[in-house]
């Protein structure tokens, strides 16, 4: 037990520090606008490192290492579709729709900038675009809630109920109350722990193996004779398929919001270099994670229990057998940070589409700012 007490305590320090956050922008926050957009204040690092964390769920450090660890490099293929997508994203969309959004009667939602931008006098698209959202992102904020649930059941042995109470409270708490903003720091936040956690974790496991890249090489081929090979066992379909992932940014709501809220379009080209930059790294250390994962148990394979079993548990148990407690800890909450970052602005886009898109455009047209 008093081995896992400072990861314990650094998972509360995490939570205690976003709540903080959400209080510190709560005051920052004077109408709806500032609630939904964050009066388009982003500049060019928030805007990144706030979109880069939305978008990387807990997929990141759990799913793609995992996959990776079972596969090899031929899993490999979704992260480079996520970049290529990702900077297609930033290049030709990220401008303008910041110009357009702020032309357009300062539209604050997709759905408010599809009705001004194609005069949609009946509202159709309005109503359409609204449904689509808040159907599909409530499955998604089902599926961040839960994998924050199991996370906690992971690490601590909490009663699954139990955690998904705590997981969906601490979420729910600074969305609630700082909005935007509260989310946009948070996110900046909790980006840079991902960064921390996927640079550190690949770096420490190859160090951990030993004897230099010749034995590294060799234990993988021991464990998956294909693992170095890309092109192992996949189809032209399926590399195409998996590259299309990328396809999904042009039309995520919860990352397009953040080009909607720079504070200017000369921000964006700055925003895309460090945005790039920081989602190559990282999946680039979800990958080692994974890879070198393949070694380090082959190397222990009595260690490799859970791994076994779960093969999308590698960063984690990487992590708790390479560091200590206190390093484990705040290792874990990069993990947390995943998925209550891609939760929290998920929140958002919904509770603005109710309240923008519903809630002022049919209930109560009058309705002021504050």
């Amino acid at each position: 037990m008093n081995s896992i007490n400072p990861t314990i305590i650094t998972f509360i320090f995490y939570i205690v520090a976003m709540v903080c956050i959400g209080l510190y922008a709560y005051r920052a926050t004077r109408d709806f606008s500032d609630y939904i957009l964050g009066g388009r204040s982003l500049g060019s690092f928030v805007t990144a490192l706030s979109a880069g964390a939305s978008d990387m769920s807990g997929w990141l450090l759990m799913g793609l290492p995992g996959a990776i660890y079972l596969s090899g490099l031929s899993e490999a293929w979704i992260a480079i579709g996520l970049i290529i997508g990702a900077w297609l994203n930033w290049l030709f969309v990220a401008g303008r729709l910041r110009v357009h959004t702020e032309v357009q009667s300062n539209a604050l939602t997709l759905p408010d900038y599809f009705t001004n931008r194609f005069h949609d006098t009946k509202k159709l698209l309005r109503v359409s675009s609204a449904l689509i959202i808040l159907i599909f992102f409530s499955i998604y904020c089902a599926s961040g809630m839960v994998a924050g649930a199991r996370l906690f059941e992971t690490i601590f042995g909490m009663d699954y109920h139990t955690a998904l109470w705590v997981s969906a409270i601490a979420t729910i708490s600074y969305v609630c109350i700082g909005g935007f903003l509260a989310i946009s720091w948070t996110d900046t936040f909790q980006a840079g722990m991902m960064f921390f956690a996927l640079m550190l974790t690949p770096i420490f496991a190859y160090l951990a193996i030993g004897d230099g890249q010749q034995h590294v090489s060799q234990l993988i081929n021991e464990a998956r004779p294909h693992a170095y090979n890309m092109l192992s066992g996949v189809s032209f379909i399926a590399i195409i398929s998996a590259t299309a992932w990328g396809l999904g940014y042009f039309g995520q709501p919860h990352i397009l919001v953040r080009f909607m809220a720079a504070d200017s379009v000369k921000s964006i080209p700055a925003a895309r270099r460090i945005g790039m930059s920081w989602m190559i790294l990282c999946l680039g250390g979800a990958v080692g994670a994974g890879f070198f994962g393949i070694a380090f148990f082959q190397l222990h394979p009595e260690l490799a229990g859970k791994v076994s079993g779960n093969s999308e548990l590698v960063f984690m148990e990487l992590a708790q057998i390479l560091f200590n407690p206190w390093v484990a800890g705040i290792i874990m909450a990069g993990i947390l940070s995943a998925v209550m970052s891609t939760l929290s602005c998920q929140l958002l886009v919904c509770s603005s589409t109710l309240t923008e898109d519903f809630y002022k455009s049919f209930l109560r047209k009058n309705a002021s700012q504050k």
